[in-house]
Parts: C-alpha cells; sequence; structure tokens
C-alpha cells in the first residue's frame, strides 16, 4: 500500500503551506493565541475569503468539493503555525460540513452548506455533559420533549467549543426517556445559537485560549421540527458515523504540531551554542530529535491510513482510533522535549513549543482520552467490554 500524497494532492499541500506562511505564521499565531478572550475573527475572515470553508463540501451545495484526504492535508498544514487555532476551521468543517452532508435533508444542506462554504456560519459540538466525561450515554441527562411544531429541550452541556459564538450547535440529547437500551432514544439537533433560553459560559483553560470553550444551559430551548438532524432516535449511531472523522481530524492536527515541532527544534539546535560548538552536536539532543522524527512517521502513516480508508467508504474506527492516539501522544511528548531543548526559554511564553504543548495535551484527552480508545481497540480485537 502506498500512502504519498500523489501530484495533485502534493501541489495542494504546498498551495496551504504557502498561505500559511503568508497570512498566520507561527509568530503571528502566537500572537493570535495570548489574546485568550478575543476570538480570532481575522482568521476565520480570511479562511473563509480565501475558500477554506468550501472544502470537504460538495460542489453542488457552493463547496469546492475534495475528499477525506484533502481535509487532513488542510488540518495537518494549518496546525503546524496555527496549533489548536485550527479548530476555528476544524469545527465548522466537521459539525457542520461533514455531519449536515451526511444526515442533514436536502433542504438541510442547501439551505446551510452553501453558506458554510462562504463562511457565514459557525457551528459547535454539543455533546458532552457535565460529569459525565466520555460516558456521554450514561450521563446524559439533556432531554427533548415533542411540542406542537418542534421540540423543547432542557438540560446542560459541557466543553462546547466555540459554542459562545455559533450559529448551530449539534446537539445530542435523550428523545426517548425509557430506551431499550442506552444508545437507543438519541437525536441530534441543530440548536440554533441565539434561541432564547439557550446560555453559554466560556471555561478558562490551559490550551487554545483564543478559541473559546464553554459551558453550555439549555432552559426550555424550543427548536423547530426542520433543525432535526437525520432520524429521531438515532442521533448515538449518527454520531458514530461521524466521530471517526472526528478522531482522524485529531490526528491530523497532532501530526502538524509535530511538524513545527521538528522544525522549531532542529532551528533552535543549529543556532544556539554552548562549549564552543553548536547544540545540536550533543548527542542526547539528536536522540531527542531523532525520537521526533520516528513519531512522525509513525502518526503520519497512521492518520493517512485512516483517512484513505474513510474515503473509500471503509470502516475505519480501529484505525481512526489508533492514529489519534499515537499523533496525541506523540505530539505532547515532543513538544515536551522540545520544550527540555529549548532550556529556560522553552518556559517562555514567547516561544512556540510551550504553545505546542498546551494545545496538543487536549488531544490526548478529546474527543476521547487515549485510555478509553485504546479500550475500544481491544474490544474490537476480541476482548470482552471493559465499560
Amino acid at each position: 500500500m502506498d500512502f504519498r500524497l500523489d501530484e495533485e494532492q502534493e501541489l495542494f499541500r504546498r498551495t496551504v503551506r504557502d498561505w500559511v506562511e503568508a497570512n498566520f505564521p507561527k509568530e503571528r499565531a502566537l500572537e493570535l493565541e495570548a489574546k485568550e478572550d478575543q476570538y480570532p475573527y481575522e482568521l476565520w475572515d480570511k479562511l473563509g475569503e480565501d475558500g477554506f470553508h468550501a472544502i470537504g463540501i460538495p460542489e453542488e451545495y457552493g463547496g469546492q468539493g475534495g475528499d477525506v484526504i484533502t481535509q487532513m492535508i488542510v488540518a495537518r498544514e494549518l496546525s503546524r503555525s496555527l496549533a489548536g487555532l485550527t479548530w476555528v476551521w476544524g469545527l465548522s468543517s466537521f459539525a457542520g460540513g461533514k455531519s449536515i452532508g451526511l444526515y442533514g435533508t436536502e433542504e438541510q444542506k442547501r439551505r446551510l452548506l452553501p453558506q458554510l462554504a462562504r463562511g457565514e456560519l459557525r457551528f459547535a459540538i454539543a455533546v458532552t455533559e457535565p460529569g459525565g466525561g466520555t460516558d456521554v450515554l450514561g450521563a446524559m441527562s439533556t432531554y427533548a420533549d415533542k411540542v406542537d411544531g418542534g421540540w423543547r429541550i432542557n438540560g446542560r452541556k459541557i466543553w462546547s467549543t466555540q459554542a459562545h459564538l455559533a450559529d448551530y450547535l449539534l446537539l445530542l440529547a435523550r428523545t426517548d426517556r425509557q430506551p431499550a437500551k442506552k444508545t437507543q432514544g438519541l437525536t441530534v439537533f441543530l440548536v440554533p445559537g441565539k434561541a432564547e433560553g439557550l446560555e453559554t459560559r466560556t471555561i478558562p483553560k490551559l490550551g487554545m485560549r483564543a478559541v473559546g470553550s464553554c459551558e453550555v444551559f439549555l432552559d426550555d430551548v424550543f427548536v423547530p421540527d426542520d433543525l432535526v438532524l437525520g432520524e429521531v432516535g438515532r442521533g448515538w449511531y449518527q454520531l458514530l458515523g461521524t466521530l471517526n472523522n472526528e478522531r482522524i481530524m485529531v490526528a491530523a492536527l497532532a501530526l502538524g504540531v509535530l511538524d513545527g515541532v521538528i522544525e522549531e527544534a532542529m532551528r533552535y539546535v543549529m543556532e544556539r551554542e554552548a562549549f564552543g560548538k553548536p547544540i545540536g552536536q550533543f548527542q542526547i539532543l539528536q536522540h531527542y530529535i531523532a525520537d521526533m522524527l520516528i513519531w512522525q512517521e509513525q502518526a503520519e502513516l497512521l492518520t493517512f491510513k485512516a483517512a484513505w480508508l474513510q474515503s473509500r467508504g471503509e470502516e475505519c474506527g480501529k484505525e481512526a482510533n489508533m492514529a489519534k492516539i499515537v499523533a496525541s501522544d506523540a505530539a505532547v511528548a515532543a513538544a515536551d522535549r522540545g520544550i527540555q531543548i529549548l532550556g529556560g526559554m522553552g518556559y517562555s511564553l514567547e516561544t512556540q513549543m510551550q504553545r505546542y504543548w498546551r494545545d496538543a495535551r487536549l488531544w490526548r484527552i478529546g474527543p476521547l482520552t487515549n485510555e478509553m480508545a485504546k479500550n475500544t481497540i481491544a474490544e474490537m480485537a476480541g476482548l470482552p467490554r471493559s465499560f
């Protein structure tokens, strides 16, 4: 099998790389990230102006087309410089473009996808329950009750990134209070961000600072029937189909961080001198960088294998989980080594390594913990369910 990019894909990758260098190089990304209470509207707007929000959306709905591999090329190249700020693009690409494209009605697609492609709509994901973490099904206490013309939703969500600015929240709620199985009786709604009874509160956090993450409070929020996404009661099974895409995207984001960390580490060890020679001559630092290069190769192979499988419509749950685990663990380890290489300056907020570490650290936890992903892989191999 050959997972190398073909000529057209490689040309596209270089085009994205050039765009990043011209518009949002690492120094600019560091400035944007430092403004914790300021959403990077200029990044969102520029992505829209230059067609990035249209990638992955079919041409018939105003998009540019492009498969999963194309999306992962974008995610990796943006993350190399932007790190966690890449979610400004990734959330709407996944939550809006992918989910509506797969499960939306024809009317929903024609109404929402062209606006998303033009960068006129932002989406957020509202699935996790307070106190539940990865145990989404066991903790689910957000309910939607049928009323005339729609649904009334009550409950709370947490770690809903970009919810405070989203036009729509991709929200999971229980629509059957007594289902035969926990996986049944759940429905996905496109909740308008300005719906009456919906409130958000941003959560101060370690990384991804300028891309706010929120608690969401729903007090008798009305959602019309035409904003139900997919089939009532089948929401969990729909999410499973799109979560693989999210995990592959997280792997691609982590891979981009690995690229950036290696660049920064290589530059520093060749420029910095100690004891009369470049520190790149020190054997231990060569080992650190060799480890990073090995991790990069492993993460790249797993990420693009998973993307390749999904682009062919094949089952890729195991591969998506493996890619997410390996890439996120490697990105955090590499950034930590990078801080060590920089010494005291690695601890400074003026350098890139600490930003890479803070942003990548989340990806070992979300969208599910690496430990839970390993449980899933073991179960797929035939071991008994552990949770």
